[in-house]
């Protein structure tokens, strides 16, 4: 096999590719991703047995052919290579790297492509189209708040549902829960399904803001597509937690505070936070939300800020950490929070409402 092609090009997918990658071992046919040179196109394709990433880009083909080659080497011959092109030459299990504008060559072995892993392929599979932006904005607001006990593998992704005619995404750890929805067609269907947190941070970070994405889920496996990519990933098995059980029907008081005010003063409070626990404490009276950090070894701290409250004084203890992942999420100038009694369930949502909110519940107040 031999071809030649612009190292920009290529350096920007292989990067793609180590994302997916984690064996780094270069005597696995895991740490290596397989390229197949075929009518003037390199096919890229890398896996770690769960997700699986395959693209295309043009290349300048002398000699047909396939092979795998360790990634991070690769790599690192691309990264320290001048910009222009680059030769690449496979000779049994050799294989030669010469960039043109320097009289240099990398030689790599390589392993045999048939070793590669069989990958998916969405043949005849029901795809259906949504907005770039809005999938990218649903991932943001909930692939934070899902699980990280192996234990409840099942809650260690994000659940995606349809409810009438929207698409919807739910997270949770069993101690606060993030909900996203957005309009689809009505046409589109699919069965629910746990996806994975790290296909939807490849999504994330590799979807265009404007477009759409292609998505299906079938056969126990999510399919993505946008530009040239195509990713792949086995679905997590298990029920998801009946979320709707969780999510207050009503709620009988909220306060109204600005947003930078209250990420400033939760920054500043949470320097002498205990981290074993990570507890803070919102004190609501009207027209005053005062942030403490309740007194440690080390000391306490306490901040007021102006909040929009007319109601009887209240104290609830809250994670200080499920209060500000939701914070850098939510984009409104000003964040309502709505709560009933103090030891039952806080919606954190961004005002004017929109099409997401978070589900925190409290901590108590003394252990």
């Amino acid at each position: 096999m031999k071809f030649s092609f612009d190292r920009d090009a290529m350096i920007k997918e292989v990067a793609i590719a180590q994302e997916i990658i984690t064996n780094k071992s270069p005597i696995s046919i895991l740490s290596n991703i397989l390229l197949i040179a075929k009518d003037n196109t390199l096919t890229i394709k890398a896996s770690d047995t769960s997700v699986n990433y395959i693209t295309q880009i043009p290349v300048d083909i002398t000699e047909e052919g396939s092979t795998t080659i360790f990634c991070d080497k690769f790599m690192s011959i691309l990264s320290s290579s001048p910009n222009g092109e680059i030769e690449f030459d496979q000779q049994d299990i050799k294989v030669t790297i010469r960039p043109v504008a320097k009289k240099i060559k990398f030689q790599l072995k390589s392993i045999a492509s048939e070793k590669f892993a069989e990958i998916p392929v969405a043949n005849d599979v029901p795809f259906f189209e949504v907005p770039s932006k809005d999938i990218k904005e649903m991932i943001q607001q909930t692939i934070f708040a899902v699980s990280n006990d192996p234990n409840r593998y099942f809650m260690t992704g994000v659940y995606f549902t349809k409810k009438d005619d929207k698409l919807v995404m739910v997270s949770t750890d069993a101690r606060r829960l993030s909900y996203a929805e957005k309009a689809v067609d009505a046409g589109i269907n699919f069965e629910s399904a746990i996806v994975p947190t790290k296909i939807l941070k490849c999504i994330l970070k590799n979807a265009p803001d404007e477009g759409n994405i292609q998505l299906a889920i079938v056969d126990k496996l999510i399919f993505a597509r946008f530009g040239s990519y195509e990713f792949s990933s086995k679905l997590l098995d298990g029920q998801f937690p009946n979320y709707q059980k969780v999510i207050p029907e009503s709620q009988a008081h909220y306060f109204k505070v600005n947003k930078l005010d209250l990420e400033s003063a939760l920054k500043r409070t949470e320097i002498m936070v205990d981290k074993k626990v990570n507890r803070i404490v919102f004190k609501i009276s009207n027209g005053t939300l005062t942030l403490i950090s309740p007194e440690s070894e080390l000391g306490t701290a306490d901040e007021e800020i102006p909040c929009e409250y007319d109601g009887e004084e209240i104290t609830i203890a809250l994670n200080s950490s499920y209060i500000s992942e939701p914070l850098r999420n939510i984009k409104t100038e000003e964040i309502v929070f709505e709560f009933t009694e103090a030891m039952r369930a806080v919606t954190v949502r961004p005002e004017p409402a929109a099409d997401y909110f978070h589900i925190v519940m409290p901590m108590n107040l003394n252990n």
